[in-house]
């Protein structure tokens, strides 16, 4: 007699959603998802899906019921898993969800999360009974003194971090955060400053230049307008080849090659979801417009979805952030400004904040030339809000 198949999952009536949770779009329809043999794991990965399966077929699974999958969507919270030959919507086991696997609680999937997942015969969904370990993991610090780390997405390459242009000045702060995070999480990062029709050949200059000097020229940087009257066209293309910038929406696609997975970053408003729908060629994610009093645009993106590029790779679009609190990046500090954080350690105090104190090698270089004041400000202002932060947490919170 067969085992006792361990918990399925609720059945679904015509592909609809699961039994108490909102209404999803069907898979069927979502044309944008990448091919399974457009993603790749690590051989880690693949070691842990080995030992994965066979908890799971020790606690009752049958072996060809378990396949390894990668989580493309998240509606609401529930995921979407492609395996090699299908995609289909997924609950979580209960052994995931009571955190009986090592002591491990975590039974939130991200986008990008490889993961075993049990395909029980007879159901059109499927249970993720564990998900694989993590080769980058971008999150984001959520909540005050208990707060917690949100994953926005898992096993990406490469950070596009958009800023919309226009005639406030660029926020390199904005820039330098989401920079640190990224190099702090396993991944690179590479800037696109959209809306370039809005601004004049003198501001996109200033804000090229900002944009260079606090990430450094070695920071891959690409402009995109959304003009579509050719002497505006015209305008922008001839300042950006004149400032040396890669221009268009060819630009962005060559930051993002084949086999390469990308997150995009961005505040509401600053044109992801434009220049999600120009590099695919079609209208495909709704995009919204901007308020006039801050420039500043509402939630278009809902769901959590990887978007497959033609000739290129897959980016995860994700909804826009209102707030990037920086939390326990110190080493990604060290990553995006390392002559900065070289010269910290010759400081005469261990806790030099770099603004007054004696001793201070930050500032004796930065005196000397040797370090761009606005590197200097831009670490200095992010390693004393990771200090606050720190300070503010419960002594028994884990970053």
């Amino acid at each position: 007699m067969a085992r006792r198949s361990p918990k399925s999952p609720r059945r679904r009536r015509g592909g609809g959603a699961t039994a108490g949770a909102p209404s999803l779009p069907a898979l069927s329809s979502l044309t944008e998802l990448p091919a399974f043999g457009e993603l790749s794991c690590s051989e880690r990965q693949r070691s842990a899906f080995g030992a994965a399966r066979d908890r799971a077929v020790a606690a009752g699974a049958e072996k060809d019921e378990l396949v390894m999958g990668c989580v493309v969507r998240l509606d609401r919270g529930f995921p979407a898993v492609l395996c090699e030959d299908a995609v289909f919507r997924a609950e979580f086991s209960a052994r995931l969800t009571k955190g009986g696997l090592a002591g491990r609680a975590e039974s939130r999937a991200a986008v990008g999360d490889w993961v075993c997942a049990r395909r029980p015969h007879g159901h059109d969904m499927g249970l993720i009974e564990e998900i694989l370990p993590r080769e980058s993991d971008i999150a984001r610090w959520r909540g005050g003194a208990r707060g917690e780390r949100q994953t926005l997405a898992a096993n990406v390459d490469l950070v596009l971090v958009v800023q919309q242009l226009g005639e406030r000045p660029v926020s390199c702060e904005r820039l330098a955060r989401s920079a640190v995070i990224a190099r702090d999480c396993g991944a690179d990062v590479a800037v696109v400053l959209t809306k370039a029709d809005r601004a004049s050949d003198d501001v996109l200059a200033r804000d090229v230049a900002a944009v260079r000097e606090v990430l450094g020229e070695a920071c891959p940087l690409a402009l995109t307008s959304s003009a579509e009257r050719e002497d505006e066209v015209g305008r922008v293309s001839a300042c950006a080849r004149a400032l040396g910038v890669p221009w268009g929406v060819d630009a962005v696609r060559s930051l993002v090659p084949e086999g390469v997975v990308a997150i995009v970053l961005g505040e509401s408003g600053a044109g992801k979801s434009t220049l999600l729908n120009a590099l695919l060629g079609r209208e495909v994610l709704e995009t919204g417009a901007v308020r006039a009093a801050d420039d500043m645009g509402r939630h278009t993106t809902v769901a959590r979805r990887m978007v497959s590029l033609p000739g290129a790779g897959v980016i995860v679009d994700e909804p826009g952030l209102r707030s990037l609190p920086i939390v326990g990046h110190e080493r990604g500090l060290a990553m995006v400004f390392p002559e900065v954080s070289e010269a910290a350690r010759g400081c005469r105090f261990r806790d030099c904040t770099h603004t007054h104190e004696p001793g201070c090698e930050v500032l004796g270089r930065r005196a000397s030339g040797e370090i761009s004041p606005a590197r200097a400000d831009a670490y200095v202002a992010l390693a004393s809000e990771m200090r606050e932060s720190a300070a503010s947490l419960d002594p028994d919170v884990v970053l």
